[in-house]
């Protein structure tokens, strides 16, 4: 996709969209739109800039859309608008398409406004079937080569416009790579299959990936990710992706749970909705998208991504619940449900993280609990944090770009939960509450008393709803909030 940004007065390509926000003067809007020649301009009786409302009109042959943002939009009601729009109309657009802010609609915040609304249409684009067989998948009119995207703007910092609109076109890149990462079959994502995507990312991007394989994982002593890995067939990995510029502002470590599938180990799963654990590795998606990111956009930041990649299947070998296993750490656990595998998987690359790069900032993702997704649904990941400035940073960053999250205690009155009289930790509370602050509390004996470190548990956001699917499909959620929280320490 090219993108330009273009005058007041030059006349659109082909098909245009003009945002409007509830807030603005909405018959000022239209009245320019009048005077510009615009053909079935409504009145404001009929288009009330609801969000997600679209009003067709035309200028000579020319399609322009107005497309309703209600009521002081945000970045997120920016984008999914975009997103939609970009969707629903795809039949009705060419790969000529223009944003005009030059019919009293210019938004308070240009940059960021053209940003969210480059990477929704952009993510527009998204075709999920991908191993559907024969050619009757016609492509989206944006997706192709020669695709032009035009910004037209009255003001005079035309070059941060048009580097915002760069940066959206670029996150949303890799956000739909995530998205294939995710949501690929069990049979198209085996932990090598993961580890294969990080490493051609690595080579087109410009930083290091390194893979351990099992012999290697074995000598170092990563048992609590080869336990989680002995009912399966293929061979776990553990993926250390690092991005490390020459002048970097901080050293932040990513941890991401890579269950490629999970079945629930010997205690299994319900059959009903088992498909959807393709998605489990979540977590994994997004920190190797962040890595992605960070590099592709150039950022000043030290980032190292550390994903362990396995499956949690069932045979003969498979961890029983009542098994003691070992850990990178040296710590003993007691298994009690083999389906809280991704805090076992966690534990050994936490700690790993920690004792490799000390890093000033730790931050884990995991689609850990069902817990979250009772307590918070579909809208928020869950948030825990032992440094309150990382804490705030994080619902900043997740309030920004709309992955938000909420902060949930780490209190040690919960520790009591996890406590084994046969091995130094247990990895189940023995209660049917508090499920997601227990699994925290595990992961917390894991990072060495690392003074900076958040976990999110994002069950409940990374796989949803969306217009490219009828069932759940991935979401990318985690990508934009770290490279949120990323830029705001960059600027501190």
């Amino acid at each position: 996709m090219e993108i330009a940004i273009i005058n007041p007065t030059d006349r659109f390509a082909a098909e245009a969209v003009i945002p409007v926000a509830q807030q603005e003067d909405l018959p000022n809007v239209l009245n320019s739109c009048r005077q510009a020649g615009i053909q079935g301009v409504p009145n404001s009786a009929q288009f009330k800039a609801d969000w997600n409302e679209v009003w067709p009109m035309y200028a000579g042959e020319q399609c322009v859309f107005l497309l309703g943002l209600g009521a002081q939009p945000g970045f997120a009601e920016v984008l999914k608008a975009f997103r939609s729009f970009g969707f629903r109309y795809r039949q009705r657009l060419s790969p000529a398409l223009a944003i005009s802010f030059c019919f009293d609609n210019a938004p308070r915040e240009p940059t960021r406004f053209t940003e969210a609304a480059v990477n929704g249409l952009v993510l527009s684009t998204y075709a999920i079937g991908r191993y559907k067989t024969g050619n009757n998948i016609e492509p989206h009119p944006l997706a192709l080569a020669q695709t032009r995207l035009s910004i037209q703007y009255a003001g005079a910092n035309t070059d941060a416009i048009l580097e915002a609109a760069q940066r959206g076109l670029t996150v949303a890149e890799v956000q739909i790579g995530v998205f294939d990462l995710v949501n690929a079959p069990a049979n198209k994502k085996r932990p090598e299959d993961l580890a294969a995507w990080a490493v051609q990312s690595g080579k087109n991007w410009g930083y290091q990936v390194d893979v351990f394989d099992k012999a290697r994982l074995a000598h170092m002593g990563f048992h609590a990710l080869l336990a989680v890995n002995q009912g399966s067939a293929n061979p776990p990995c553990l993926i250390i992706a690092e991005y490390k510029p020459a002048h970097a502002h901080a050293k932040v470590a990513l941890v991401g749970k890579g269950v490629t599938f999970d079945t629930g180990g010997l205690s299994i799963k319900p059959s009903a909705n088992m498909a959807l654990m393709k998605s489990d590795m979540g977590g994994a998606g997004a920190v190797l998208g962040a890595v992605e990111a960070a590099a592709r956009l150039k950022l000043p930041v030290h980032l190292i991504g550390v994903v362990p990649a396995t499956e949690n299947s069932v045979d003969g070998k498979a961890m029983v619940p009542s098994d003691v296993i070992g850990s990178y750490s040296g710590k003993t656990i007691e298994i009690i449900d083999t389906d809280a595998e991704g805090r076992l998987v966690l534990a050994d690359s936490l700690y790993y993280a920690v004792e490799t790069w000390q890093p000033d900032v730790l931050i884990d993702l995991a689609t850990l609990t069902g817990s979250t997704v009772r307590t918070l649904g579909y809208s928020a990941g869950a948030l825990f944090a032992n440094n309150n400035q990382l804490a705030e940073a994080l619902i900043a960053a997740g309030e920004l770009c709309g992955e938000r999250l909420w902060r949930f205690p780490l209190w040690d009155v919960y520790k009591e939960e996890i406590k084994s009289d046969v091995a130094d930790v247990r990895n189940l509370g023995m209660r049917p509450m508090a499920g997601a602050i227990t699994a925290a509390k595990f992961l917390e004996v894991f990072i060495q008393d690392h003074p900076c470190w958040a976990h999110l548990d994002i069950a409940g956001v990374a796989f949803n709803d969306s217009e490219f699917a009828s069932q759940k499909s991935a979401t990318a959620y985690g990508v934009r909030l770290l490279l949120e929280y990323l830029q705001a320490l960059i600027n501190k």
